[in-house]
């Protein structure tokens, strides 16, 4: 079991920058690819970006591509997503999850609160 608690939202505008952390407790950390997916108001889930278990990879939503930088620090259970220029429609909540390797993210997070006002 792996326990994942977001943080780092907040209410900002547009052209602001925020870092979210997503700490991990519970089984080892470095086993997992990790992810961030988003739900904005009225909409489904949508992925934003990923990070494999060393951190060598990564992958982008093109929504984000260039604004968005995910890292990991393995030795702090800890995954990061900085945003930088940020948009109204970045507005949602924002979601770590953790994969182990199969075809669909096992853990979830309970999100933290993205709004960006115009």
């Amino acid at each position: 079991q792996v326990q994942l608690v977001e943080s780092g939202g907040g209410l900002v505008q547009a052209g602001d920058s925020l870092r979210l952390s997503c700490a991990a407790s519970g089984r080892t950390f470095s086993r997992y690819t990790m992810g961030w997916f988003r739900q904005a108001p009225g909409k489904g889930r949508e992925f934003v970006a990923s990070i494999t278990r060393s951190g060598g990879t990564t992958y982008y939503a093109a929504s984000v591509k260039g604004r968005y930088t995910i890292s990991r620090d393995n030795a702090k259970n800890t995954v990061y997503l900085q945003m930088n220029s940020l948009k109204p429609e970045d507005t949602a909540v924002y979601y770590c999850a953790a994969n182990s390797g199969g075809p669909s993210y096992d853990y979830w997070g309970q999100g933290t609160q993205v709004t960006v006002s115009s």
